[in-house]
């Protein structure tokens, strides 16, 4: 079983979609929605569509997958936004490389992505955070801060991130490739529904400066994992 597990904040007007899509690509799995504390009909929506619905008062992008990962039940945990900007279609396509033994498997947006999904300056700022990533840490990393992931539970403990905040995404992917047999594959990004919560230069920076201070304290290994599936 697959579960999903879908950070939430406020995202009445797209997280039933999103449920939907995912109950259209795989009616079996577990959907599990981490609000926090949202003020408008988000947790209504998802107890109406049967979702589990849990909630994290500590804000944070990384505090809410932490809770979701503390109570999904199956043996994958997929990851992928509220806002409606991956798509779970891409999921089973995804889901083949994990069957052919990688352990983790990061959806790749920024080959696919338009103009109108992803701004000129969020693609500038992604482009940036991705050379710094793969230059201090030495891995095969093209998209540091995609929120869309496949991997197995089993391994959750090792690469269970220290970060609480949106510096999550790339610090888990990091942990992954230097630990695991890792893999990135091209997945479409459409454009949010909503207003948008990402503040692309405050979060660039201070995403930057954690991959520097990470870098610096953390022990986690600066090579990618050396993986025998192509």
């Amino acid at each position: 079983m697959i579960s999903y597990i879908i950070p939430a904040l406020n995202e009445e007007g797209s997280i039933g979609n999103v449920i939907n899509k995912i109950r259209s690509v795989d009616s079996e799995g577990e959907i599990i929605v981490v609000d926090s504390n949202s003020i408008d009909r988000t947790a209504e929506i998802v107890r109406s569509l049967g979702a589990t619905l849990v909630n994290e008062e500590k804000l944070g992008y990384g505090n809410a997958y932490k809770k979701g990962f503390s109570v999904a039940k199956g043996e994958i945990i997929a990851t992928l936004d509220a806002d409606g900007t991956y798509p779970p279609e891409e999921i089973p396509k995804m889901l083949e490389y994990l069957n052919k033994g990688y352990d983790f498997v990061s959806g790749e947006r920024l080959s696919n992505s338009s103009r109108e999904a992803m701004s000129l300056q969020h693609l500038i700022g992604n482009r940036i955070l991705n050379i710094f990533t793969r230059v201090l840490f030495m891995v095969r990393i093209n998209d540091s801060q995609s929120g869309m992931w496949l991997f197995k539970q089993e391994i959750i403990q090792t690469i269970m991130p220290r970060g609480t905040g949106m510096e999550f995404s790339e610090e888990i992917k990091i942990r992954a490739a230097t630990s695991f047999c890792y893999k990135e594959v091209p997945i479409k990004y459409e454009r949010r529904m909503g207003e948008k919560k990402l503040r692309p230069w405050k979060d660039g920076v201070s995403n930057l400066l954690f991959l520097l201070k990470f870098r610096l304290r953390s022990g986690v290994r600066t090579r990618s994992f050396k993986c025998s599936r192509s």
